[in-house]
């Protein structure tokens, strides 16, 4: 399991106590920085897709993902990174700058086992 520095900000806000006890559950974590390949695909997903400006985390975790060769990417954000709308078309741009996308999904749906 890695994390990014994008989810260490995106956890970080908020109510004090509570952002303390997210980043305390991260502690030990590797983490995944954001360099200039990722940025250039964020940008590059947020431009495509017409994401709105709020979603530029959004872009990064699935940059920093694609960038980085991580298989899953967990989300429960099935607005702007986990639909059937959005998946297709963030795989076409990641495969067309040369990554291999992530396969975004739910905890759930990841510990789902076929029998």
């Amino acid at each position: 399991m890695f994390i990014s520095e994008t989810l260490i900000d995106e956890v970080s806000k908020g109510d004090e106590d509570a952002a303390k006890d997210r980043l305390a559950v991260l502690t030990g974590l590797p983490t995944l920085r954001i360099d200039e390949p990722t940025t250039e695909l964020a940008e590059r997903l947020v431009k495509a897709l017409q994401l709105p400006d709020s979603a530029l985390l959004d872009a990064y975790h699935i940059a920093v993902s694609a960038v980085n060769g991580i298989d899953f990417l967990l989300t429960w954000n099935c607005t702007h990174i986990n639909n059937a709308h959005m998946r297709h078309a963030v795989n076409n741009l990641c495969l067309l700058a040369g990554y291999e996308p992530p396969i975004m999904c739910t905890p759930e749906e990841l510990r789902k086992v076929p029998s």
